[in-house]
């Protein structure tokens, strides 16, 4: 793949996140903890899970790097609140937004330091969805005050991470009539503006249902919003030929943060993996 394209640094994603979010599975790979466990154990002990976090970070970009997998879309930076969609649940390190960005930051050193670049979800925040995205269009109604206060924040405090995408999600406040992925508005003023996010933008998966129209229309919306690339995951070749026709080659700015990106991959870190296994389980373990 890499050959095809020219870059040996060239990113490839994956959706490995823990939990239920976890594209490489047992047997073959060990399973491992979803976020909301370490949220758990941040309750007990803030270095133990900020430790325990870090450390599961860290053997997944292990796991990754074992393959030539260089990108994971993890950690999911989103607040829920109650009544919300489950769609999050777990995959959310907690409610707390002081916790998500505590053990958010271990995830992301842990994943660079082995060699992964982290992608920050959903910015600006998918936490008070009440539907889900794969399936709906979820709407907003919250005061952009309160977002500002809870879900941004999370998201403002982390955005040194290289890469995020974006959350299928309006929010009524800011711009009513389109969902952060193909608003201007959100992107501009939230995620470029208030969130201060200066890293590669990319789009949740344009196949989801929350979207609307063709493929083609969805990555046009998409790219002129302010996303620097889209992601479409379903493998459907008829749809990859609709994006590929629209996203055309990256220039600009886009590209400037794209290289910018992609400085931040480096070799991983001398790691004893059997002992961190030894010492994760320990600390999973020993709060449980």
């Amino acid at each position: 793949m890499r050959e095809t394209v020219g870059d040996e640094r060239a990113p490839i994603l994956i959706d490995q996140e823990g939990g239920r979010v976890a594209r490489l599975k047992p047997p073959a790979w060990k399973a491992r903890a979803p976020a909301a466990r370490f949220g758990e154990l941040y309750a007990t002990s803030q270095e133990v899970a900020r430790e325990a976090a870090y450390l599961n970070a860290r053997l997944m970009a292990q796991d990754l790097g074992d393959l030539g997998i260089n990108a994971n879309c993890a950690p999911v930076l989103d607040v829920p609140v109650e009544g919300a969609d489950a769609v999050i649940g777990d995959r959310a390190f907690g409610r707390d937004p002081a916790l998500i960005i505590e053990l958010g930051r271990s995830m992301i050193e842990g994943l660079m330091e082995g060699g992964v670049l982290p992608v920050m979800k959903h910015v600006p925040g998918h936490g008070r969805a009440t539907a889900d995205s794969h399936v709906h269009l979820p709407r907003v109604s919250c005061g952009a005050e309160e977002l500002s206060a809870t879900d941004f924040v999370t998201f403002r405090s982390l955005n040194h991470c290289p890469m995020a995408m974006t959350a299928h999600v309006v929010y009524e406040a800011i711009d009513p009539q389109r969902p952060a992925t193909t608003s201007p508005k959100v992107i501009r003023d939230v995620i470029r503006g208030e969130i201060g996010f200066e890293g590669l933008l990319m789009s949740d998966d344009l196949s989801m249902e929350a979207l609307s129209g063709p493929i083609s229309a969805r990555t046009k919306a998409a790219l002129f919003a302010g996303c620097d690339i889209v992601l479409h995951c379903n493998g459907g070749m008829d749809e990859m030929t609709a994006v590929a026709n629209e996203a055309k080659p990256l220039e600009g700015v886009a590209l400037k943060r794209a290289e910018h990106a992609l400085t931040h991959l480096v070799a991983a870190d001398e790691f004893d993996r059997f002992a961190a296994e030894r010492r994760l389980d320990e600390l999973i373990g020993g709060a449980a």
